[in-house]
């Protein structure tokens, strides 16, 4: 039987704007599984980080302090297992990982992985190979459908976008839904922020919703949007 699985992925620029607007956001959105970039990780961030959770009617199931990666998911949503992987260190540049979150929605299995790339070119590029490698490893153990989520910080037609895109679905390119851009909330003039999913995943529908509620919360809540992608597994 076919499951429908609503995931969303969101840079909450480390709650540094207003908490309450993005749990808002979360909340109307309704993902059964919420990745998200720049989680709090300094001051309280284990209690900031659980406190959103609860705020989003959801729970914890991947993400370290490091980084600011989490997977969040929502009660219906079982998590089997969860990585953590650190991605090879660049001098002068934040640290890069992969936040991984093995899953079962309504009994189908998802691997569900949230990433923020660099803003410098190559060593972005260098992290999208490491990434592929880290994924590949966790689909041949776990034999479950991927989706891989993130703030790329490039746009489609980039070296790094257009690997991702070769390997998976550009999820909004396949099934454009809502808006494209994702950058900057208040001013919206780029899209660097994507869902990209295994060639097996139908993809229903992927963008920026914009629902009036929505595009008045946004520039309150981050300086990103949110990506929804709408899925069937």
């Amino acid at each position: 039987m076919a499951v429908t699985v609503r995931v969303v992925s969101y840079n909450i620029r480390s709650l540094r704007d207003d908490p309450d607007a993005v749990a808002r956001v979360v909340r109307a959105l309704r993902p059964d599984v919420l990745c998200l970039q720049e989680v709090p990780r300094f001051a309280s961030w284990w209690w900031r980080r659980r406190g959103l959770a609860r705020a989003c009617g959801m729970r914890v199931a991947a993400g370290r302090r490091a980084c600011g990666l989490a997977v969040f998911t929502a009660p219906h949503v079982r998590r089997v297992k969860r990585e953590f992987h650190l991605l090879s260190r660049v001098p002068n540049l934040h640290r890069r990982a992969l936040a991984v979150a093995v899953l079962q929605v309504d009994g189908a299995p998802l691997i569900a992985a949230s990433t923020h790339l660099d803003l410098e070119d190559e060593p972005r590029l260098r992290h999208v190979a490491e990434i592929l490698a880290r994924l590949e490893r966790a689909k041949a153990r776990h034999r479950a459908p991927l989706v891989l989520t993130g703030d790329i910080n490039e746009e489609p037609g980039g070296a790094a976008w257009t690997r991702l895109a070769t390997r998976f679905k550009d999820a909004h390119a396949v099934a454009p839904e809502g808006d494209a851009l994702t950058f900057s909330a208040a001013d919206p003039v780029r899209r660097i922020d994507g869902v990209f999913t295994d060639k097996g995943v139908e993809v229903l529908g992927c963008g920026v919703p914009t629902a009036p509620e929505l595009l008045a919360d946004y520039p309150k809540a981050t300086d990103h949007r949110p990506v929804l992608a709408r899925l069937e597994l």
